[in-house]
């Protein structure tokens, strides 16, 4: 009953609700804005790349701008881009990638909105502890009763969304394809991950930095490197794969089934829901990390934001959206003739596509590997993402019950998930936008006179 619920919910929020108001926020930054994913897209690059380094420098409270970045990426490059690029495959066909690049460029410009208004708003303790998020900006926006509301309604939503639920998920992920890959039963690697959390969780934000930093730009080379293999190997493939994206992407009938209208509906609705799970534009989670950069001014963080978003969608999304439609929907996939063989599911449909070139086993733990390093990333990230709000709603002595709390769900989920879990973490994920819109159009002065003075500062 809780379940039907839930889904019920769920549906209608994505559907509707969400389509619109991601693809809104996006639009109205865009224009106001004056496309600042295009003009700032090479400073953005220049200051996430220019001093790259593995090992930054420790701060005593914050990080620095690349460690913002690492852990905005750790918590968006999570299962979203393996699991949510395969589900949004089989169920909106292979156009749905399109509609994921769609939400993607529009929401380049909606987190930096975010991470610019993350530095405005962001507050600093008597003890030079930086804090800054969702909550801060949205009692700027509205200082009475409806402020503290919203704040609030969105709190106590990431913490059970990601500090609890979602981290439960991302646990579970990695349990169960550890088990499939390798054998190991599922409670033993709910002791590691228990273990290396507690690890990370006991070091606190420079720890947590400093294990992003690191593990981030690895994570990512590794599965472009895995991917690049397979998509040499299918080369003759590629110009075929972009054109069912293309071609998919307005008739997405012809795969997937239906009349017009419910297929497109279903594409651009799947490319929406998946698209923010993935890169989390506008969900309001990203900007905590954001908030913790030293940098000279919150336009400095908004372009390096911007960056996350086309690291996680254009490049890693993308490329694992290739391996999968190069190898199951061309003439001698699995998939081919648009029927779903009743083996073949979003949680093993990347382990297949992989595994037609490297073998079933290779292939299977390749996937396991990768996904245990974004699942596990995301843990990290979200865990201080849900922990920053438990603090704005109970005070600072919360965190330690946060912490036992959050290690419990984390390996809980490692034994047992359930579609309950995680139809409410999709719930709970998608309420999160709300307030967070709201917010970031009630402060778009603030975003707007960010962007654009930049632009001034170069004309002049």
């Amino acid at each position: 009953m809780l379940l039907e619920i839930v889904q019920t919910i769920n549906a209608y929020l994505s559907d509707y609700i969400l389509v619109f108001l991601l693809i809104g926020v996006g639009l109205w930054f865009t224009i106001r804005t004056k496309f600042v994913q295009i003009r700032c897209f090479g400073e953005g690059m220049k200051k996430t790349f220019g001093g790259f380094t593995l090992f930054g420098e420790k701060h005593k409270s914050g990080m620095s701008s690349f460690q913002a970045l690492a852990t905005s990426i750790a918590a968006q490059v999570g299962t979203g881009n393996i699991v949510g690029a395969s589900s949004a495959i089989l169920t909106g066909g292979p156009g749905a990638i399109f509609w994921m690049w769609i939400i993607a460029f529009l929401g380049m410009s909606t987190i930096y909105a975010e991470a610019v208004l993350a530095q405005e708003t962001r507050v600093v303790d008597k003890d030079g502890h930086v804090a800054g998020g969702p909550v801060y900006y949205i009692r700027k926006a509205f200082t009475g009763k409806f402020g503290r509301f919203l704040a609030g309604f969105f709190a106590v939503a990431i913490i059970l969304a990601l500090g609890f639920f979602g981290c439960m998920v991302q646990s579970n992920s990695i349990a169960e394809t550890c088990q499939n890959a390798f054998g190991i039963p599922v409670w033993v690697m709910g002791i590691v991950i228990v273990v290396i959390c507690i690890f990370v969780f006991m070091g606190g934000v420079n720890r947590l930095a400093s294990v992003t930093e690191k593990m981030v730009p690895v994570m990512a080379a590794l599965v472009i490197i895995g991917a690049l293999i397979v998509l040499i190997i299918r080369a003759p493939y590629i110009p075929s794969v972009f054109g069912m994206i293309f071609k998919y992407a307005f008739n997405p009938s012809a795969i997937i089934g239906g009349g017009f209208g419910y297929a497109l509906k279903v594409a651009i609705s799947q490319g929406a829901k998946r698209g923010l799970f993935s890169n989390e534009a506008g969900m309001g989670s990203t900007p905590h990390a954001h908030a913790l950069a030293k940098v000279k001014k919150p336009h400095d963080q908004g372009v390096v934001a911007m960056i996350g978003v086309f690291i996680d969608t254009f490049v890693v999304l993308t490329i694992i959206a290739l391996v999968i439609i190069s190898t199951m929907y061309t003439e001698d996939g699995l998939l081919a003739s648009g029927v779903i063989p009743e083996n073949i599911s979003s949680s093993n449909l990347a382990q297949t596509a992989f595994g037609t070139v490297f073998g079933a086993e290779i292939g299977s733990a390749f996937v396991a590997i990768c996904l245990f390093f974004f699942a596990f990333s995301t843990i990290l990230g979200w865990n201080l993402f849900g922990k920053i709000n438990m603090q704005y709603l109970f005070g600072k002595k919360s965190a330690i019950i946060y912490t036992i709390l959050a290690i419990v769900f984390i390996f809980l989920g490692t034994l047992a998930s359930n579609d309950l879990v995680w139809s409410l973490s999709d719930m709970f994920n998608q309420l999160m936008v709300i307030p967070n819109a709201i917010a970031l159009f009630a402060l778009t002065g603030l975003v707007v006179k960010n962007a654009l003075n930049k632009r001034k500062d170069k004309e002049n």
